[in-house]
Protein backbone atom coordinates (compact mmCIF):
# COMPACT_ATOMS: atom_id res chain seq x y z
CA UNK A 1 0.00 0.00 0.00
CA UNK A 2 1.38 3.50 -1.02
CA UNK A 3 1.87 5.57 1.76
CA UNK A 4 -0.68 8.37 2.71
CA UNK A 5 -0.64 11.97 1.24
CA UNK A 6 1.58 14.54 4.42
CA UNK A 7 -0.47 16.53 5.57
CA UNK A 8 -0.85 19.68 2.58
CA UNK A 9 -0.20 17.78 -0.32
CA UNK A 10 -2.25 18.00 -3.14
CA UNK A 11 -4.89 14.82 -4.00
CA UNK A 12 -3.68 13.00 -6.81
CA UNK A 13 -5.56 13.86 -9.63
CA UNK A 14 -9.25 11.25 -9.79
CA UNK A 15 -9.18 10.96 -13.51
CA UNK A 16 -6.98 10.14 -16.14
CA UNK A 17 -6.86 10.25 -19.68
CA UNK A 18 -4.31 9.40 -22.42
CA UNK A 19 -4.27 8.82 -26.52
CA UNK A 20 -2.09 6.70 -28.45
CA UNK A 21 -1.98 5.54 -31.52
CA UNK A 22 -3.18 1.58 -31.36
CA UNK A 23 -0.04 -0.25 -32.34
CA UNK A 24 1.45 -3.06 -30.13
CA UNK A 25 4.51 -1.48 -29.37
CA UNK A 26 2.85 2.08 -28.32
CA UNK A 27 0.96 0.11 -25.45
CA UNK A 28 3.47 -0.68 -23.08
CA UNK A 29 3.90 3.23 -22.21
CA UNK A 30 0.68 3.86 -22.11
CA UNK A 31 0.02 0.71 -19.29
CA UNK A 32 2.71 2.32 -17.83
CA UNK A 33 1.23 5.73 -17.52
CA UNK A 34 -1.76 3.97 -16.59
CA UNK A 35 0.05 2.05 -13.33
CA UNK A 36 1.16 5.15 -12.35
CA UNK A 37 -1.89 7.10 -11.84
CA UNK A 38 -3.10 4.23 -10.09
CA UNK A 39 -0.29 4.11 -7.87
CA UNK A 40 -0.91 7.87 -6.71
CA UNK A 41 -4.52 6.71 -5.80
CA UNK A 42 -3.08 4.08 -2.87
CA UNK A 43 -4.33 0.81 -4.43
CA UNK A 44 -2.93 -2.71 -2.99
CA UNK A 45 -0.39 -3.80 -5.46
CA UNK A 46 -2.46 -6.67 -6.21
CA UNK A 47 -5.81 -4.27 -7.22
CA UNK A 48 -3.07 -2.12 -9.31
CA UNK A 49 -1.96 -5.27 -11.19
CA UNK A 50 -5.48 -6.36 -11.57
CA UNK A 51 -6.27 -3.31 -13.34
CA UNK A 52 -3.26 -2.77 -15.12
CA UNK A 53 -3.49 -6.41 -16.65
CA UNK A 54 -7.11 -5.69 -17.74
CA UNK A 55 -6.78 -2.53 -18.82
CA UNK A 56 -3.88 -3.43 -20.73
CA UNK A 57 -5.72 -6.19 -22.47
CA UNK A 58 -8.55 -4.23 -23.69
CA UNK A 59 -5.46 -1.65 -25.32
CA UNK A 60 -4.28 -5.06 -27.04
CA UNK A 61 -7.73 -5.91 -27.86
CA UNK A 62 -8.46 -2.33 -29.94
CA UNK A 63 -4.90 -2.75 -31.60
CA UNK A 64 -5.12 -6.38 -32.77
CA UNK A 65 -8.78 -6.16 -33.63
CA UNK A 66 -9.89 -2.23 -34.56
CA UNK A 67 -8.15 -1.17 -37.67
CA UNK A 68 -7.91 -2.84 -40.74
CA UNK A 69 -4.73 -4.27 -42.33
CA UNK A 70 -2.54 -2.87 -40.49
CA UNK A 71 -3.70 0.86 -40.61
CA UNK A 72 -3.59 2.28 -36.93
CA UNK A 73 -5.85 4.61 -34.99
CA UNK A 74 -6.66 5.97 -32.28
CA UNK A 75 -6.89 4.30 -28.72
CA UNK A 76 -8.65 6.71 -25.31
CA UNK A 77 -7.74 4.90 -21.86
CA UNK A 78 -9.41 6.90 -19.15
CA UNK A 79 -10.00 6.31 -15.82
CA UNK A 80 -11.48 7.71 -12.77
CA UNK A 81 -12.06 6.68 -9.25
CA UNK A 82 -15.35 8.48 -7.66
CA UNK A 83 -16.64 7.19 -4.23
CA UNK A 84 -15.22 3.82 -3.97
CA UNK A 85 -15.67 3.09 -7.60
CA UNK A 86 -12.39 3.14 -9.66
CA UNK A 87 -13.95 2.83 -13.95
CA UNK A 88 -11.61 2.36 -16.70
CA UNK A 89 -12.68 2.57 -20.27
CA UNK A 90 -10.53 1.57 -23.57
CA UNK A 91 -12.28 3.29 -26.74
CA UNK A 92 -11.04 2.49 -29.98
CA UNK A 93 -12.36 4.36 -33.44
CA UNK A 94 -12.37 1.57 -35.83
CA UNK A 95 -14.41 -1.46 -37.15
CA UNK A 96 -13.77 -4.52 -35.32
CA UNK A 97 -12.33 -7.88 -37.34
CA UNK A 98 -14.03 -11.02 -37.19
CA UNK A 99 -11.32 -13.49 -34.94
CA UNK A 100 -9.05 -15.01 -36.91
CA UNK A 101 -9.20 -19.41 -36.02
CA UNK A 102 -6.68 -19.58 -32.93
CA UNK A 103 -4.96 -22.88 -31.78
CA UNK A 104 -7.00 -22.11 -28.55
CA UNK A 105 -3.92 -20.59 -26.49
CA UNK A 106 -5.61 -17.29 -27.91
CA UNK A 107 -9.04 -15.66 -27.33
CA UNK A 108 -9.41 -15.25 -23.83
CA UNK A 109 -9.15 -11.70 -23.20
CA UNK A 110 -12.38 -10.88 -22.77
CA UNK A 111 -12.51 -13.73 -19.98
CA UNK A 112 -9.77 -12.15 -18.39
CA UNK A 113 -11.18 -8.60 -18.29
CA UNK A 114 -14.11 -10.05 -16.81
CA UNK A 115 -12.64 -12.16 -14.25
CA UNK A 116 -10.43 -9.02 -12.69
CA UNK A 117 -13.44 -6.46 -13.11
CA UNK A 118 -16.33 -6.55 -11.04
CA UNK A 119 -18.09 -5.19 -13.93
CA UNK A 120 -17.32 -4.86 -17.34
CA UNK A 121 -18.91 -4.20 -20.71
CA UNK A 122 -18.39 -4.13 -24.23
CA UNK A 123 -20.29 -1.63 -26.20
CA UNK A 124 -19.57 -1.87 -30.28
CA UNK A 125 -20.64 1.21 -32.37
CA UNK A 126 -20.69 2.13 -36.19
CA UNK A 127 -17.82 4.51 -34.86
CA UNK A 128 -15.25 2.36 -32.50
CA UNK A 129 -15.76 0.06 -29.64
CA UNK A 130 -15.44 1.16 -25.82
CA UNK A 131 -14.88 -1.58 -22.90
CA UNK A 132 -16.01 -0.44 -19.65
CA UNK A 133 -14.23 -2.19 -16.41
CA UNK A 134 -15.27 -0.89 -13.13
CA UNK A 135 -13.90 -2.27 -9.58
CA UNK A 136 -15.95 -1.72 -6.23
CA UNK A 137 -13.67 -0.18 -3.47
CA UNK A 138 -13.72 0.63 0.03
CA UNK A 139 -17.41 -0.85 0.18
CA UNK A 140 -19.11 0.78 -2.95
CA UNK A 141 -22.18 -0.61 -4.22
CA UNK A 142 -22.67 -1.42 -8.09
CA UNK A 143 -24.86 1.57 -9.40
Amino acid sequence: MTDPLPPGAPAPPATFHRRAVAIADRLPELREALAGWLDSLGLSLEEQEDVVLAGYEAMANSAEHAYREGDAGPIDVRAEELNGRLTVTVTDYGTWQPPVPTNGLRGRGLLLIDSLADHSAKVHREDGTTVTMTWLRNGATAV
